[in-house]
């Protein structure tokens, strides 16, 4: 048996704090510092946190690797499961050819550059993230922004601020359902709250797109399509995460937004056009291939760029290697709706999970057991609920997207060789990602359960009810390191509800707004400037990206900060579900 104690240094919560503080200012220094390989700084940090756990706080040897290895397994089911299962899908679609036809349908939608950053990096970046998450979404969008004759600079920018408001319900809401399963919220709180501050976000992100693009000009010329897009983006969040599908937000608010614009400029246009001329179909293909293996590279640290290309191009619309000039291939309807159903049959799948019948079906393929090698007791004299783990192997979002990515291949056409090289090629793009996430979880478990995250969130409680203020910045410091708001949820959640339950604030609210400071972080950290500084041929210039949108980060987290505080007050409390 181990009692979890919270001061074990000399009874001084302070000290305590400064010794469980040094598995993350591990993790920080290694990444943010060293740059080193997240896969090899997340394992030295985890080695760093048994270290503490065992020397300091007194866990047993034996507990502290069992409560490892139930992280670990986290990581890799249900999180890790859901995004090969995701990837998966969307590689598919790569394979067949029906990407670069989805990508031209939003591509055709304005020959206005202003529009065009909405729809590309805003509304086609959104539905990437739903999907490939990571930093795919930033650099197909940035090269795609180029390839419609937009600078590489402007271009890494507007697609870095762009993937803002829809990161925290990424890769089929991972974001959230880690948070859930380490802090113990249910996940529709979860979803609901944070439903209620990611898309206020929304709300501005495109203004400020159009700002980026062409100055007060463009917001003169084009608040219109911004603020549509913005509006149905975040009511778009807003309903799927409170009411319909954690899972499909992101999915839902991307196409409900890029099909308001649609709709907006049949019957409204700008009136004068900014546009320049275009690159051809057959060297945008080509330069997206190129930035997607740059981009795979960056997040494996593989510096040959070359073992994680995914650019088969043979499919229906990939264009086969035409050479014509800067015409855009047309593309029947059949092509185009056979391009937008992997998505509609993933919102079918997961509505169908919804029916009273079939979710109780699949609620049948549960099991729940206490975790091996794992008796503690918290100070109040129970177990720690994230002892128990759930094997949900039926209704799992990984399982119900994997039969979404089995009815996507017939509906695609794609043999089933094709589609398990596609399946294959996933498991061999994600390996690091893998090691990464589980040994991310597993630290996360070790200072969860030996006490060490809720020492730091007692003493950071001493603030008071303004610690709502700073529950952003966490949030936003740990993305803003990892690159992840999974990570960061992972190794915060469990500090935002031990500070809230000291500081007698909403335990829901502080860690929604970890999840929705972190969103601001990801612009500016390190990988993902590394993956646009890539994507656009701008490598070595890193820095000019990070001062080119650090503004606008501070600026929208300073907005979030804002609104988490007030919603702990009377103010705005009645945002909250």
């Amino acid at each position: 048996m181990y009692e979890q104690i919270f001061d074990p240094v000399g009874g001084s919560l302070a000290l305590s704090s400064l010794v469980a503080l040094l598995p993350l200012l591990t993790i920080f220094v290694l990444l943010g510092v060293l740059r080193m390989k997240a896969q090899w700084a997340a394992l030295i940090s985890l080695g760093v946190a048994l270290v503490v756990a065992i020397s300091v706080y007194g866990m047993p040897v034996g507990m502290a690797l069992s409560t490892a290895a139930e992280g670990a397994t986290f990581g890799i089911f249900p999180i890790m499961w859901i995004v090969i299962a995701a990837i998966w899908i969307y590689n598919m679609t790569v394979t067949t050819g029906h990407f670069d036809v989805l990508r031209r349908s939003f591509g055709t939608v304005s020959s206005d550059q202003r529009i065009q950053a909405i729809i590309i990096a805003f509304c086609f970046g959104g539905l990437l993230e739903a999907l490939a998450g990571f930093g795919t979404p930033v650099a197909i969008s940035a090269v795609m922004l180029i390839a419609l004759g937009f600078s590489p600079m402007k271009a890494a920018t507007v697609a870095l601020v762009a993937n803002t408001a829809p990161v925290a319900f990424g890769a089929m809401a991972v974001p959230i359902t880690t948070l859930a399963k380490v802090t113990g919220i249910p996940v529709d709180l979860l979803s609901s709250t944070v439903g209620r501050q990611t898309p206020v976000l929304a709300l501005f992100v495109p203004l400020v797109l159009v700002l980026m693009v062409d100055g007060r000009r463009g917001v003169r010329q084009c608040w219109l399509p911004a603020i549509v897009g913005g509006t149905v983006f975040a009511v778009g969040q807003f309903v799927s995460s409170n009411y319909l599908s954690v899972e499909l937000t992101d999915i839902v608010a991307s196409l409900a937004a890029a099909a308001a614009i649609v709709a907006l400029l049949r019957v409204w246009q700008p009136v004068e056009e900014l546009t320049v001329e275009r690159l051809s179909e057959t060297e945008m293909k080509g330069r997206i291939a190129t930035a997607t293996a740059s981009a795979h590279a960056v997040e494996t640290g593989d510096s040959s760029r070359n073992s994680t290309a995914t650019a088969v191009r043979t499919g229906p619309g990939s264009g086969g290697g035409s050479t014509d000039d800067h015409a855009v291939p047309h593309d029947s309807g059949r092509e185009v709706f056979k391009a937008y159903s992997p998505y509609l049959i993933i919102i079918a799948v997961f509505s169908v999970a919804q029916i009273a019948v079939v979710k109780a079906l699949l609620g049948a393929g549960t099991l729940s057991f206490g975790w091996p090698g794992i008796d503690i007791l918290t100070p109040s004299g129970s177990a720690p609920s994230a002892a128990t783990f759930t094997f949900n192997y039926l209704p799992s979002a990984g399982t119900l997207l994997l039969l979404s990515g089995l009815i996507t291949m017939a509906v695609l056409s794609l043999s089933p060789r094709k589609a398990i090289a596609a399946f294959v090629a996933t498991l061999r793009q994600l390996k690091w990602a893998i090691l990464t996430v589980a040994a991310v979880l597993a630290l996360a478990y070790v200072m969860n359960f030996s006490g060490q995250t809720i020492t730091i969130g007692k003493w950071m409680a001493g603030t008071g009810k303004f610690f709502a203020f700073l529950s952003p910045v966490l949030g936003w410091l740990g993305v803003a390191v990892t690159g992840s708001d999974t990570s960061s949820n992972a190794l915060f959640g469990t500090l935002q509800v031990a500070a809230a339950q000291q500081a007698g604030l909403s335990e829901s609210l502080m860690a929604s707004g970890n999840t929705s400071g972190g969103v601001l972080g990801k612009m500016i950290s390190p990988q993902n400037l590394a993956i646009a500084a890539a994507a656009t041929g701008l490598v070595g210039r890193e820095g000019d990206l990070f001062r080119k949108v650090v503004g606008w980060s501070l600026g929208f987290l300073l907005l979030m900060c804002v609104l988490v505080y007030l919603q702990s007050t009377p103010v705005l409390s009645w945002m909250l579900p």
